[in-house]
């Protein structure tokens, strides 16, 4: 009988946090700025603080998912095994569009980005180059990937750091008026906060990617449900100091231009040369973001293609010495070529709608596990369990109704394919699709894992 293919667990918390963090991309909040700043009426951290507390809710229920089920496939496992095979299969569908084309967009972006710098190649050559670099490194295996990804966040973390000290230097120079201005103001109130709260939330997308490097991960049923929490609590720190710092170098939530609003800050603060340099850092940030993003959409169609869920012989595959979904990885890659015809906010609008409908799914999760362990007579925690939870869900579904008509559009077109797919694979419904098989992974029974997540 052949062995399934499983992963090699490498990966420790230092590890997972930083792929974590390289996946939200840390200098988005220098990009978002602008935008957010005017959305919330010139209190942009106290709109990252909101994001931060309601992206923590989420992140707790997605710890306690990965603890009684460390396994590769995120979401798609926990609904899997906790409400049913089809609801599995659509979560995995919906995580899916999220994380297929956040690699697309990352090296997109980047590709511009290095275009407005180095414009004598293309758009399309820098892109080709940014998917041929990455595809390679993630190819060759998950440790050179982690060694990578650490080197270009230790750059990426200096360059956000060398902004943050001009900003001080310029407001030694440049008293603000006031301090507490950037956390609330005459311009500002609740409901211009949670609008800009609800942008903010955006910069967190990619936290949840960690549970999918499970398999890969020492000792994944605690260090799992840590590295989720610490990476929103990372993002969250880095989001709320920078912005900070930003806002009273810039009060108020007026720009010539939100979207370019960072650069021109660097202009002022440092001068030209400066602000070129922090381009080029933002780069960086980018080409790490796009590493751990492909390495973790190649991990999710892996355990979706082990289980047959999609075809097994394509993604179900690992290359016998290297240990990678190389398969998977250049797929990834071939399909992130779209991106030359494709436009940022239409692609953008994919990832929000995938990433939010999962959130809740997950927390939904929570809440089904907590009501099959009562009427099993075990009790778990009501506030750990359903209160936080069922608030993480009404976030989620917040956020979601925030979309545009575009974006919720493209995302029932996606999950309408999603159950065509599902109603093929299934006869009509009716059988059931391939389940999860969590004995190949050497995990923790659900039975134990609960004592654990209980106490």
């Amino acid at each position: 009988m052949t062995t399934a293919p499983t992963l090699t667990p490498r990966l420790t918390l230092a590890s997972v946090v930083t792929f974590g963090v390289a996946y939200m991309s840390p200098a988005i909040v220098m990009l978002t700025f602008g935008v957010i700043a005017s959305a919330s009426g010139g209190a942009t951290p106290s709109a990252y603080v909101v994001a931060t507390l309601a992206m923590s809710l989420t992140a707790l229920s997605y710890g306690k998912m990965s603890r009684i089920f460390p396994a590769s496939g995120s979401a798609y496992t926990y609904a899997s095994r906790m409400i049913g095979p089809r609801t599995g299969f659509l979560a995995g569908w919906a995580i899916l569009l999220d994380y297929f084309f956040l690699p697309m967009v990352a090296w997109l972006i980047q590709s511009v980005y290095l275009n407005a710098q180095f414009p004598i190649v293309p758009v399309w050559g820098w892109l080709v180059i940014n998917v041929a670099v990455t595809t390679l490194i993630n190819v060759l295996g998950i440790v050179l990937a982690d060694r990578v990804n650490k080197t270009l966040m230790t750059l990426t973390a200096l360059g956000i750091a060398a902004f943050v000290v001009m900003c001080l230097r310029h407001l030694g120079a440049h008293a603000p008026d006031s301090v507490i201005a950037p956390v609330w103001n005459s311009g500002t109130s609740l409901a211009a906060v949670s609008a800009g709260a609800a942008i903010a939330a955006y910069s967190f997308l990619g936290f949840d990617a960690v549970s999918t490097l499970s398999e890969e991960t020492i000792d994944p049923g605690r260090t799992i449900p840590r590295g989720i929490l610490l990476t929103v609590l990372a993002g969250g720190v880095i989001f709320v100091g920078v912005s900070f710092v930003m806002q009273l170098v810039h009060p108020g939530g007026a720009f010539e231009d939100p979207s370019t609003a960072s650069y021109t800050m660097s202009v002022l603060v440092g001068g030209q040369i400066f602000a070129d340099v922090v381009n080029i850092v933002v780069i960086v940030g980018g080409f790490a973001s796009g590493l751990a993003i492909q390495a973790s959409t190649s991990r999710l169609m892996f355990v979706m293609g082990r289980d047959g869920v999609l075809p097994r012989r394509f993604f179900g595959r690992l290359h016998p010495r290297l240990k990678t979904p190389v398969l998977n990885l250049l797929l990834v890659g071939v399909a992130a070529m779209l991106a030359v015809n494709l436009a940022v906010d239409t692609a953008t609008s994919f990832i929000n709608f995938g990433a939010f409908l999962t959130f809740a799914t997950v927390n939904g999760c929570v809440i089904v596990h907590f009501v099959r362990q009562y009427r099993a007579g075990t009790r778990l925690p009501v506030l750990g369990f359903v209160v936080l939870p069922a608030l993480g869900a009404l976030v989620d579904l917040y956020l979601l109704t925030q979309l545009g008509p575009l974006a919720i559009a493209l995302g029932v077109g996606w999950l309408v394919l999603g159950t065509v797919y599902l109603a093929v694979l299934t006869r009509g419904f009716r059988k059931a699709p391939p389940s999860v098989d969590m004995d190949r992974s050497a995990r923790t029974d659900e039975g134990t894992a609960e004592a654990v997540v209980g106490a």
